[in-house]
């Protein structure tokens, strides 16, 4: 995988590109990742926030993660797609969905968290790192 990485909406009206390759990849099982990806744990990739180039028009809804931080997330207006999710505690960083990235090979997880919310049917990779809420 090399930079520059791409990704867009499903319906295409909102691309991006990345400069640099993710400082890390995570998949999350907090509640609030299970309701933004239909049940199952949600890949993001944490880039430098200055390493996004944006076209189109992003909405966003701000809401407190499992941990209590608020996050803004920005998600396609015209089809719904989420994109990214920004914190407050972390100015300069950006999560990054994975499904949006037009390689998600680039966001191959590196650690499994909130892994005590996850239901009893769901598949955490026994090969990854776990921990059971927010890593410190």
């Amino acid at each position: 995988m090399s930079a520059p990485l791409t990704g867009r909406c499903l319906c295409g009206a909102v691309r991006f590109t990345l400069a640099t390759r993710p400082l890390a990849a995570r998949a999350c099982w907090c509640r609030t990742c299970q309701y933004l990806s239909s049940g199952n744990a949600s890949v993001g990739a944490i880039f430098r926030r200055a390493d996004l180039t944006l076209t189109g028009e992003t909405a966003e809804f701000t809401s407190a993660a499992d941990s209590g931080t608020p996050v803004r997330r920005r998600f396609c207006p015209r089809c719904g797609t989420p994109l990214f999710a920004e914190a407050p505690n972390a100015p300069d960083l950006l999560l990054v969905r994975a499904g949006a990235l037009d390689d998600p090979e680039a966001a191959r997880p590196e650690r499994t968290i909130w892994t005590r919310s996850a239901p009893a049917w769901g598949l955490i990779d026994p090969g990854l790192p776990c921990c059971e809420g927010q890593p410190s």
